[in-house]
């Protein structure tokens, strides 16, 4: 089963233009300052995209709702195979998987489709979750443009 399906349906905008695209719209729609740096060459396969959006848009909830984060960076790249998603935050820092529903569901997502999810977070020092994701190298067809933005 598919993150997706698993998680509830994701946006059309990631199945029709991919991840940079969803993650633009996404980004745009916070309420905190989002500093999106996606660096894709390729279109990643659907359960991918899918699993790197859920840990951009858990970590973005995770910011506003409990963090009381001003800003948030958000950084994905692919190399040697791997999807590496990064969003960190300068908000509270207290986020602990052990102690909610939210990043440990997340953290089962990344590990279904074969990933990693590392949470690091310090009282006063904000949080920064890391997925690392299997892209493999038979990537999808369809490419994206490479993508570096602030979204003011």
């Amino acid at each position: 089963m598919s993150c997706a399906s698993t998680r509830g349906i994701h946006p059309a905008i990631l199945a029709e233009r991919g991840l940079a695209a969803a993650l633009t719209v996404l980004a745009r729609r916070s309420p905190v300052l989002v500093q999106l740096d996606v660096r894709t060459a390729a279109r990643l396969p659907g359960p991918i995209e899918a699993a790197a959006y859920f840990v951009v848009s858990e970590a973005l909830a995770n910011a506003v709702k409990h963090a009381n984060a001003t800003v948030v960076r958000v950084a994905v790249g692919l190399a040697d195979g791997v999807a590496r998603v990064s969003v960190s935050d300068d908000g509270v820092g207290v986020a602990d998987p052990a102690r909610g529903s939210g990043l440990a569901g997340l953290k089962d997502q990344v590990e279904a489709v074969g990933g990693a999810l590392t949470v690091q977070s310090r009282p006063g020092e904000g949080t920064r979750l890391i997925a690392e994701l299997p892209a493999g190298s038979g990537i999808a067809a369809g490419t994206v443009p490479t993508r570096s933005e602030s979204l003011l």
